[in-house]
């Protein structure tokens, strides 16, 4: 595993970096191709045939058929990307922000139009007493999403 980032230490933060970028690549051309109506019909009609169109690792192809939004990110998946995937999906962005931050909709818009998330507790993980590494995303809060 590369060498932590003092960012890699935000709680719930996934940064895309570019150790994420390259890693992701594969991951971000299958989910730029529902871009395009054509391939969007054929991933409804066969999600584990049409992805093996793409050079997905083992990790990466379980999150997509599992629709684990967040661990997508943590494999290199480029938030507005993934998002692809949830309109999809039929999902609105505030749905897909909803779920990875384990609410309803419903109360992600209202946090939001309160003033969003506090940042008491939201500084770094050693300083909320998480421990862990903090170059490993599964210590993040919701460990993978």
């Amino acid at each position: 595993m590369p060498a932590p980032r003092d960012y890699d230490d935000i709680p719930g933060t996934i940064v895309f970096d570019g150790r994420r970028s390259r890693r992701g690549y594969p991951l971000n051309a299958f989910l730029m191709s529902l871009n395009d109506a054509a391939n969007r019909d054929a991933f409804r009609v066969g999600e584990d045939a049409y992805l093996d169109r793409y050079p997905l690792d083992a990790e990466q192809r379980e999150a997509v058929l599992a629709r684990r939004w967040l661990r997508m990110l943590e494999l290199g998946g480029n938030v507005y990307y993934v998002y692809k995937l949830a309109a999809c999906d039929g999902m609105t962005f505030q749905d897909l922000a909803a779920e990875q931050t384990g609410m309803t909709a419903e109360e992600y818009g209202r946090m939001m139009v309160a003033g969003g998330r506090s940042i008491a507790g939201n500084r770094s993980r050693r300083e909320a007493g998480e421990g862990g590494d903090p170059g490993d995303p599964a210590a993040a809060p919701g460990g993978g999403g």
